[in-house]
């Protein structure tokens, strides 16, 4: 089971990731109150882990513009099981 914890304000949940050939590790991520089942990294978290780039994703803003967001794939590990899952970064 994941479970979240509130610091400063914000809810928070931990997440691990597994990368070939390295040690596993966690990235704390705030959970936004609108989740709509995306992490967003930042671009050059994306870049730096070498996460693979899969495709872009069209997204609406709220002052409803569109823009193109890349999406790449991370193992993380949930409920002590390996999980494959896409992550999207953010570029703002």
């Amino acid at each position: 089971m994941i479970s979240d914890i509130v610091k400063d304000g914000h809810a928070t949940i931990n997440v691990e990731f597994r990368l070939p050939n390295l040690p596993n590790f966690t990235i704390e991520f705030v959970i936004d109150t609108g989740f709509t089942d995306y992490l967003c990294l930042p671009s050059e978290a994306a870049v730096l882990l070498g996460l693979p780039f899969l495709y872009e994703l069209p997204a609406n803003l709220a002052d409803n513009s569109w823009i193109d967001i890349p999406v790449h794939e991370a193992v993380i590990i949930g409920n002590g099981e390996e999980r494959v899952a896409r992550r999207r970064h953010r570029t703002i």
